[in-house]
């Protein structure tokens, strides 16, 4: 009986809850071994269900978007271009660039690409190397090489033509997943097909309150059902870009500017923060009912409201929402990294630089010659380590302490937190490593900068460069022009530096 009882007060917290086909009563599977009922559908209250509802929302993001949507070079591209292929191939490779990436960044990588490799047939025909120089510096790097590889599809075995459909977009193209499909096809083709990117999902989020963690695949699916019921259909990929471009100027991640949002009248966030305020007027004037008059679905499990062990923070407003599950801290690593150094024909500084492994983390870039270390390990430890490493490159010995120390560089990668331990060494002659080992060449300063070398390494060098100007006692890197002639103190290496040359050579007998 308590069973019973129970059973029905879970169904009056419902309260107005569609009955299920096949179901007998309340909280009852059907008899006879029956297939299990479908998911509960959300409430309305996180659904755009009201057509005139959503031709509203279509109507004030794109009068908004018109008036105050950013000038951007993909932008005036895609409207421009009359060439299809040529169209989709200036969005694909905006949509590639923007991927966890500042659009400030991007801007110029996106120009210098387009006046490279305007279309499909000319990146097709480049190196990796070449890809790998112009996207030196951009950050996640397979995303060149994967938009490189599925550009070379395309030409060889697609006659140049791009697929014409999100599906087809997605099917056929290496690195292409749903949302970079969904963009190219609503931007270039006018396929009336919704995106579902960081941005968008911040808005939707906020638009019907859903609180339920964003990056759970039961979330995006609904979300993705969303953005294709709202998407324009007359206007699809303005729509899409105007969704963007709300959760990127206005929907902002922290401090948005609601009253400057074209949808807020339909933002059940906003609503929900309205409604706060005021049961908490009606708690400091003692006027406040039992039981709180806000927008929640109520017990039962919705899949979309926030769970109960998250409540509603005053604090933060609309910011509430979306939620996410907490990220995951970054592996921390150490690599001991080695700055060779020689003087060139002019007396300018040359370093030596070796290629990476063609896949895994940095695939196919240049760096200085580096050794993973273990952490924990002691200063001492770490410096025999890398003389060992130089050693077995090189085929001749090298002294660990003549290896100078630098100091440590940090750089963020997405899942590592790397630490650069940082040693230098003049050398006088040439020296090459095992090309067995890795590929590696000789550079100047400029050319090591035109190369394809990561931010890291950049970081690398400067402090080098900085260690370098504050032993000169200026306190300052060094501004010497590219290609002077050395000439003032400090042009050399001191006489006090061991050279690579040094332990090289025969011992002198005493």
């Amino acid at each position: 009986m308590s069973q019973l009882r129970a059973a029905a007060a879970r169904g009056l917290q419902r309260s107005r809850a569609v009955r299920s086909p096949g179901r007998s009563r309340k909280g009852a599977a059907p008899r006879g071994g029956g297939p299990a009922p479908a998911p509960a559908q959300p409430p309305a209250q996180h659904l755009f269900s009201d057509a005139a509802e959503i031709e509203a929302v279509r109507r004030n993001l794109l009068t908004w978007y018109d008036k105050c949507k950013r000038d951007l070079p993909w932008r005036t591209l895609a409207a421009s271009e009359p060439d299809v292929d040529r169209r989709a191939y200036a969005v694909w490779v905006s949509e590639i660039m923007l991927q966890q990436t500042q659009v400030a960044t991007v801007i110029d990588y996106y120009n210098r690409w387009m006046q490279k490799w305007p279309t499909l047939q000319a990146l097709a025909e480049a190196s990796l190397e070449e890809v790998n120089e112009l996207w030196a510096g951009l950050g996640y790097y397979s995303r060149g090489k994967r938009l490189q590889e599925a550009a070379r599809k395309v030409v060889s075995e697609l006659a140049g033509r791009m697929p014409r459909t999100a599906e087809d977009l997605q099917k056929l193209l290496p690195g292409v997943g749903r949302y970079t499909a969904g963009a190219i096809a609503s931007i270039s083709y006018g396929q009336a097909t919704g995106v579902v990117d960081g941005n968008v999902i911040r808005v939707l989020c906020r638009l019907r309150c859903i609180g339920a963690d964003s990056s759970s695949p039961a979330v995006i699916d609904r979300l993705w059902d969303m953005a294709n019921a709202l998407v324009d259909r007359s206007r699809p990929g303005d729509f899409n870009q105007a969704l963007m471009e709300l959760g990127a100027t206005v929907c902002v991640p922290k401090a948005p500017l609601c009253e400057e949002c074209p949808v807020k009248q339909h933002c059940r966030a906003r609503r929900r923060v309205e409604k706060e305020l005021g049961l908490a007027s009606r708690r400091l004037l003692g006027t406040c009912p039992p039981v709180p008059d806000v927008e929640d679905c109520g017990v039962g499990g919705c899949p979309l409201c926030p769970p109960a062990t998250e409540p509603w923070d005053s604090s933060l407003g609309v910011t509430n929402f979306p939620r996410k599950a907490a990220k995951k801290q970054p592996r921390a690593a150490r690599t001991a990294a080695c700055v060779l150094e020689r003087r060139g024909r002019c007396g300018a500084p040359q370093y030596l630089i070796v290629q990476r492994p063609s896949s895994g983390l940095l695939a196919g870039l240049w760096e200085f010659p580096s050794l993973p270390l273990a952490l924990g390990l002691q200063e001492e430890k770490q410096r025999e380590l890398l003389a060992d490493h130089l050693q077995a490159w090189t085929g001749r010995p090298v002294a660990a302490g003549g290896l100078r120390y630098v100091g440590e560089v940090i750089h963020i990668f997405s899942h590592i937190h790397q630490t650069y331990v940082v040693y230098s060494l003049p050398v006088d002659g040439d020296v090459t490593l095992d090309p067995v080992s890795s590929p590696s060449r000789w550079v100047t300063e400029e050319e090591f900068h035109a190369s394809a070398v990561s931010t890291a390494m950049k970081k690398v060098l400067k402090a080098c460069e900085k260690q370098r100007g504050e032993q000169n006692g200026s306190g300052k890197v060094s501004k010497r022009k590219r290609g002077a002639k050395p000439g003032g103190a400090g042009s050399r290496p001191t006489g006090t530096q061991l050279s690579l040359h040094a332990f090289f050579r025969t011992p002198s007998p005493q």
